[in-house]
């Protein structure tokens, strides 16, 4: 038999008040006749997989040169089908650039990449290499690394995937 909320509802009701008498006279509330309704089948979320994306390398300043040489990968433990690393510089960078099929540019100083599958061992890392070329002659540039997309996964470990390096312009590499 399938029951509406509202008959549960003035069934309940009258429930009540028959029970709560004591030792007064009962008065039957009228109880509709069942109606056939749907029953809401309960939906059950799924929990969304864990994955542990981390993201190192070094990055260079030369110039107007900025080299930023990456490498993620994922330790569990879940694998992922792919990832989205976003890169953003504190300078602007000129024009379009040079960059690996895996890249494009976002803005005037944003990068997305995406990484490709990363299973959940962390055996087969991603690498990019990216060669831009900066508006002016910064002295300094700030280079923030984070996951910007990662497939719905939940990740409890993010301390390996944020990143924020002030390179100076010295050629050196500064890692993260």
């Amino acid at each position: 038999m399938l029951v509406t909320r509202k008959a549960r509802l003035v069934v309940s009701a009258a429930a009540a008040t028959v029970v709560c008498g004591f030792g007064q006279a009962a008065v039957a509330a009228p109880v509709p006749a069942p109606v056939a309704a749907a029953v809401p089948v309960p939906v059950y979320r799924s929990v969304a997989p864990e994955a542990d994306v981390s993201h190192h390398g070094h990055v260079s300043l030369w110039g107007r040169g900025l080299g930023v040489w990456l490498l993620s990968e994922n330790h569990g433990p879940s694998s992922l089908a792919a990832a989205t690393v976003r890169l953003r510089f504190s300078a602007n960078l000129v024009g379009r650039q040079e960059m690996p099929d895996a890249c494009l540019q976002a803005d005037a100083r944003t990068v997305l990449c995406r990484t490709g599958p990363l299973p959940a061992d962390g055996s087969a890392g991603r690498q990019l290499a990216l060669e831009l070329q900066l508006a002016g002659r910064p002295n300094e540039v700030v280079v923030r690394i984070d996951t910007v997309w990662n497939g719905g996964a939940t990740d409890r470990n993010p301390q390996n995937n944020e990143h924020e390096v002030l390179a100076p312009a010295t050629g050196d590499e500064y890692v993260f």
